[in-house]
């Protein structure tokens, strides 16, 4: 089940990116970090890292709020660490943004990550829980075969390339004409 609520969450991310690039025109429009899959990791790790919290930092509204706020904003510094570190990409970059910590992340990010972990816990998960206990074995085996070689190939691709705009097919493809 945690798989799928990985898979779920990334990519719920994902349609948040690409409403958020939408709303704001925003110049970089490759709103995901695999080359295939629609799907933004950094979210379904921080959803990952929300639910494992001990309960008694999330039995109130107000404490799910914060620590789920800091918990999501740990797992996209590591995050932005690790692409920068391992795959030589950036993302995203919240340098122009008051209160950032090293471009990776930013108080304003953080305080919509508390609210979005509210309305997430409270209204959404119960239903992509349900959701991800229901898939069976054999689409689990072939999504995360999928998703391994996805990962793989992206990795590769973004490694050699240090352009995060190649999570596009069609920029990929078009690149490899030139």
């Amino acid at each position: 089940m945690i798989f799928w609520l990985l898979i779920f969450y990334s990519f719920g991310g994902y349609l948040l990116e690409k409403a958020f690039a939408a709303a704001t025109a925003a110049p970089q429009q490759v709103r995901k970090c695999r080359l295939l899959l629609p799907l933004c990791p950094v979210y379904g790790l921080g959803m990952l890292a929300v639910l494992a919290l001990p309960p008694s930092w999330t039995d109130t509204t107000w404490k799910l709020g914060i620590f789920g706020a800091l918990a999501v904003t740990a797992v996209e510094f590591a995050v932005h660490w690790l692409y920068e570190k391992v795959l030589g990409v950036r993302f995203w970059d919240y340098s122009p943004v008051k209160g950032d910590v090293a471009g990776r992340v930013c108080l304003p990010f953080t305080v919509v990550w508390g609210v979005l972990v509210v309305l997430t816990v409270r209204f959404v998960h119960p239903w992509v829980a349900w959701l991800a206990a229901a898939v069976p074995d054999w689409l689990t085996y072939g999504a995360l075969l999928l998703l391994t070689v996805d990962t793989a190939v992206s990795a590769l691709v973004l490694r050699r390339s240090g352009d995060v705009e190649l999570m596009s097919v069609k920029k990929l493809l078009q690149s490899l004409e030139t």
